[in-house]
């Protein structure tokens, strides 16, 4: 547990330490790119493009991405097979970290759309009087029973997976923020417009 807290504390104090600013960064370790066999993925494995996308459920940028730009991303880029989403947890404080914990009991293509559930409903539930009941309610409407999702928010080692591989993307990756994207090996950070992103995507996938 103590460790646990070290590490979050250490993601968090590094994400806010960066300006939010929507550029595209250098390229990151090839490493980055490996999928994890417990990967939340959307798209076909044959995508040109693989999209890894690092984020903290709390953070408004994030919420902000998912609502605007990565739903065009996934209409367009995603659904007509040239791009592939994997979805991984940046917690930058421990509400962040239980609502993941929570998220990760959702198996499949459910896991996205309950991950949008939570973005559309962020200030709802990350700044309520009493957050884990209303993370319970948004739970119950992705079909959760209540003796489930006390199981997952509880669950100790799931988040200490969590932190751990989050604490890898920053050590390893060179992920300093979020959102950020890292993308066939190339760092994006901030939430950027759809166009930026589009532009962006066009050239990596063009080999520029």
């Amino acid at each position: 547990m103590k460790r646990r807290q070290i590490l979050l504390g250490t993601l968090a104090v590094t994400a806010w330490a960066v300006p939010f600013v929507g550029v595209a960064g250098r390229r990151a370790s090839a490493q980055a790119m490996e999928i994890f066999p417990d990967d939340h993925i959307l798209g076909s494995a044959d995508a040109k493009l693989t999209i890894i996308e690092y984020a903290s459920l709390t953070c408004p940028h994030c919420a902000a991405l998912h609502e605007n730009a990565l739903k065009r991303i996934k209409e367009s880029w995603i659904a007509d097979g040239r791009a592939r989403l994997v979805f991984r947890h940046y917690p930058l404080d421990g509400l962040a970290l239980r609502a993941a914990a929570v998220a990760d009991c959702i198996d499949g293509d459910r896991f996205f759309g309950f991950l949008d559930l939570l973005f559309q409903n962020q200030q709802r539930w990350a700044r309520a009087d009493d957050p884990i009941k209303e993370l319970s309610q948004i739970s119950r409407l992705a079909g959760m029973s209540q003796s489930q999702f006390d199981s997952c928010v509880g669950n100790e080692a799931a988040m200490d997976k969590i932190v751990t591989r989050a604490q890898q993307a920053r050590t390893e990756f060179g992920v300093e923020s979020t959102p950020t994207m890292i993308v066939n090996g190339r760092k994006i950070e901030g939430a950027l417009k759809f166009e930026e992103y589009d532009t962006i995507f066009a050239k990596i996938a063009g080999g520029t």
